[in-house]
C-alpha cells in the first residue's frame, strides 16, 4: 500500500441510471446495503463506507419511479435524482456525479450484471497504482447473445483505431471507479453528445483495471442494435479529429485511383490498340466518388451537428423536483 491511503473512513457515491430498474433495483439494493455501514473494510484492510446512492430516474416506460420512491423511504442512503425527460445513460450518470459528494464515484447499471462486493477491490486498484479511475476487466463475455458480444467486441477494435491507443477503448466498462473531484469536474464541463469515457480521459491519465466476473442480467438490456451503433459512433465523434483526417487519406487515395484508371485507359487505347467502352468506366468513376463524397459530407455533417448541440447551449440534462411520470394506461 502507498501513501494515498488514509486511516479515515473513505466515502463512496454510487450512481446507478435508471431506466427499467423496476425489478431488478430491489435487490441490487439489498446488496448494496451491506457496504452502507462503518465496519465495511476493502480484501486489503482499507474502511470504506457507501455514503449515497444516487438513483437517476431516465424515465423509462415502467414505473420505477414508484420504486426509487420506495427504496428511499426504506433506505436513509438511496437519494432519487429525478430528470425531466429520457436524456440516455451517460446523461443520466453526469446528472448522478454531479449530484455527488464522496471521496470516490462509482457507476453501475441497474440489471444486476455487475457485482457490487467488487468495489472494494477497485478502491485497492486504485489506491495501490495511485489510479484517478479504474475500469472493471470482466473475465467472462458479458450474459447477451453470441452475434451482440461479437459485434460489441468487433466495435471496440474498430473504436481503439479511431481514437488512438491513448484511448483503451477496448476495456471501456461502465462499472467504473472514479476520483469524486474528477467526476464532478467532468459533470459540470461535459457538453452535450460527448461520449462519458472519452471525457473523463480528457482529464486523466493514470487508469487502471480491476478483474471481475460479471453475473447474469436481472432483466434483458433496453440497448437495441440501433442504439449500440449510436452509441458507438458518438464515441467516435467526441474523441477528436481522427475521421477527419480518414475523409483526406480517402480522398487522396481517391485522387490517386482515378490517376491510374486514366493511365490504365491511355495505355490500353494508344499502346495496345484496346476499345474502350466509355460509359462503363465512367459509371464506375462517378458512383465511387459520387459516394465517397457523400460519406465524407456525412461525416463532417455529424460533427456540424455535435458543435451546434454544443454551441446552441442544448442541456445535456435537466434535474427536476418531483419525479416525470409514464402516461397513465387507459
Amino acid at each position: 500500500m502507498n501513501a494515498l491511503i488514509s486511516p479515515v473512513s473513505l466515502s463512496v457515491s454510487v450512481v446507478i441510471p435508471v431506466y427499467r430498474g423496476e425489478k431488478s433495483l430491489p435487490s441490487l439494493i439489498k446488496e448494496l446495503s451491506f457496504f452502507a455501514g462503518d465496519s465495511c473494510t476493502t480484501p486489503a484492510g482499507v474502511p470504506y463506507a457507501i455514503k449515497e446512492v444516487l438513483l437517476v430516474h431516465d424515465s423509462g416506460p415502467d414505473r420505477s419511479d414508484l420504486v426509487l420512491e420506495d427504496l428511499a423511504r426504506k433506505y436513509a442512503f438511496v437519494k432519487p435524482v429525478w430528470l425531466s425527460r429520457n436524456f440516455g445513460q451517460h446523461a443520466a450518470t453526469l446528472s448522478g456525479m454531479a449530484s455527488s459528494s464522496s471521496n470516490w464515484v462509482v457507476t453501475i447499471d441497474e440489471d444486476g450484471q455487475q457485482n457490487p462486493a467488487e468495489i472494494g477491490k477497485m478502491l485497492d486498484v486504485a489506491l495501490d497504482g495511485g489510479y484517478q479511475i479504474v475500469y472493471a476487466q470482466p473475465l467472462n463475455p458479458p450474459p447477451h447473445g453470441r452475434l451482440r458480444n461479437s459485434c460489441s467486441k468487433l466495435a471496440k477494435k474498430l473504436a481503439l483505431q479511431f481514437l488512438g491507443s491513448q484511448y483503451q477503448a477496448g476495456v471501456f466498462n461502465s462499472f467504473r471507479l472514479i476520483n469524486g473531484e474528477i467526476a464532478r469536474i467532468i459533470a459540470a464541463y461535459c457538453g452535450n453528445g460527448v461520449y462519458l469515457d472519452v471525457a473523463l480521459f480528457w482529464v486523466a491519465n493514470r487508469i487502471g483495471y480491476s478483474p471481475m466476473m460479471l453475473r447474469g442480467e436481472a432483466r434483458p438490456s433496453s440497448y437495441s442494435f440501433g442504439m449500440l451503433l449510436n452509441h458507438f459512433w458518438r464515441m467516435v465523434l467526441s474523441s477528436g479529429t481522427r475521421p477527419l483526417r480518414l475523409i483526406t487519406i480517402s480522398g487522396g487515395a481517391s485522387f490517386f485511383l482515378a490517376l491510374f484508371f486514366f493511365a490504365y485507359a491511355f495505355y490500353s487505347k494508344f499502346i495496345e490498340q484496346t476499345p474502350i467502352q466509355g460509359w462503363t468506366s465512367l459509371l464506375i468513376i462517378i458512383s465511387f466518388f459520387s459516394g465517397l463524397i457523400m460519406v465524407s459530407l456525412g461525416v463532417v455533417a455529424e460533427y456540424l451537428a455535435l458543435t451546434m448541440g454544443i454551441v446552441m447551449g442544448k442541456p445535456l440534462y435537466v434535474v427536476t423536483s418531483t419525479p416525470t411520470r409514464p402516461p397513465k394506461q387507459l
